[in-house]
């Protein structure tokens, strides 16, 4: 159960568990809190597998017996709630529905969580099972701000489908961009929110053209849907301080985008700025495709991204070393080769979306009272 199935790195998360889990043995669906469900068009099977329970007003209660009748209909043993408010959906409906067992996710560590949130929590916690959470570090955190058991917890690494996302030909990637092979290119693939910390890339882009005039920014994605979270105001000031740093001419916005496959071959390089993440999708994504990551060191982001081995991990707000990274990729092919190379390996062993489903999998079954040696290891804090 989610708040919608729009761009989001959650979202794409809830499709690629969809479609690798093993269909023999889990009938897996998705309900949508929004009919906005653009990457309905990639889930294999979304005719039967994909629901719209419209949410339509902020505090609509009628969700709630509508969902519950949903879960009878599926006869649904477990329902796991993915973003706020259809988590909170999901404890009320799956303890009306009389599910089995009901789960809540952790998407993020280390950020401010509004009074309201806790206080829902709060309210509802005697209907939760279990969480997962997709980082280490977000299961400690939200186990410490919520108050609940560490038993609740597992952690489940996010992960990339390695057939879709690999190594491609750049010189092609770039001419369908109109980008130039001589041109250094960084990407950077993030909705328009303050997490991803725009203002940090663009003062690092202004310190690197300064070594490196032929440096070119491929921006990817756009403001949330219509504008949620601030996301409108915080995107034009965004791309207000590119233009008064001189930087409008050097990046390439693209919008949102379904076939990233298509653009992360044409970069040098891709950077995650962000203030905190869970673990993030650009970077399993881009180095599946061979493509190293520079990434501040926040959540899990250094145990994805190897420092010095499939890319580097810099302290949050340090755009002079930032630069320093970029610059040593922009002026050694080989470095970028090796690092690529190593990054695609990383991703091959640990975070493809077969083990994302093999170990989600041991989750459900877990919470179900068919405990392995997968759930245990996944267990956060065992």
């Amino acid at each position: 159960m989610v708040s919608s199935l729009e761009y989001g790195g959650a979202q794409r998360q809830i499709v690629e568990l969809a479609n690798h889990i093993d269909r023999d043995r889990f009938d897996l669906h998705i309900c949508s809190l929004s009919p906005h469900v653009p990457l309905a068009e990639v889930l294999v099977g979304a005719e039967s597998r994909l629901h719209i329970v419209h949410k339509r007003w902020r505090y609509d209660l009628t969700v709630i017996p509508r969902l519950a009748r949903l879960l009878r209909r599926l006869g649904a043993d477990i329902v796991h709630g993915y973003l706020f408010d259809a988590e909170i959906a999901a404890r009320l409906a799956g303890r009306l529905a009389g599910t089995r067992a009901v789960g809540n996710s952790e998407r993020n560590a280390d950020y401010r969580m509004p009074r309201v949130m806790l206080y829902a929590n709060a309210a509802t916690r005697r209907c939760v099972d279990f969480y997962v959470a997709n980082s280490q570090t977000g299961a400690r955190f939200s186990q410490q701000a919520l108050r609940n058991p560490a038993h609740w917890y597992y952690t489940v690494h996010n992960g990339v489908d390695t057939e879709r996302f690999r190594p491609a030909e750049r010189s092609a990637a770039r001419r369908a961009l109109g980008l130039a092979d001589d041109e250094f290119v960084i990407g950077m693939v993030g909705s328009f929110k303050q997490q991803k910390n725009h203002a940090l890339l663009f003062e690092t882009l202004r310190r690197v053209l300064d070594e490196q005039p032929r440096t070119r920014l491929l921006l990817v994605g756009d403001e949330l849907v219509v504008g949620l979270h601030g996301s409108g105001g915080y995107k034009r000031r965004m791309l207000a301080l590119a233009g008064r740093l001189g930087l409008s001419r050097h990046i390439l916005a693209t919008g949102n985008r379904v076939d990233m496959e298509a653009l992360y071959p044409a970069c040098d390089v891709t950077v995650l700025p962000s203030l905190f993440e869970g673990t993030p999708n650009v970077a399993l994504e881009s180095m599946a495709c061979g493509v190293p990551v520079v990434a501040t060191a926040v959540s899990d982001n250094a145990y994805v991204v190897r420092d010095g081995e499939t890319g580097y991990v810099v302290p949050l707000g340090d755009p002079a070393l930032f630069c320093e990274r970029l610059l040593a990729l922009a002026q050694d092919p080989e470095l970028r080769s090796r690092l690529g190379a190593a990054a695609r390996r990383r991703i091959e062993e640990e975070f493809s979306s077969a083990r994302l489903a093999a170990k989600t999998e041991a989750v459900y079954l877990d919470v179900l009272g068919r405990p392995s040696p997968e759930a245990a290891r996944l267990r956060s804090f065992t």
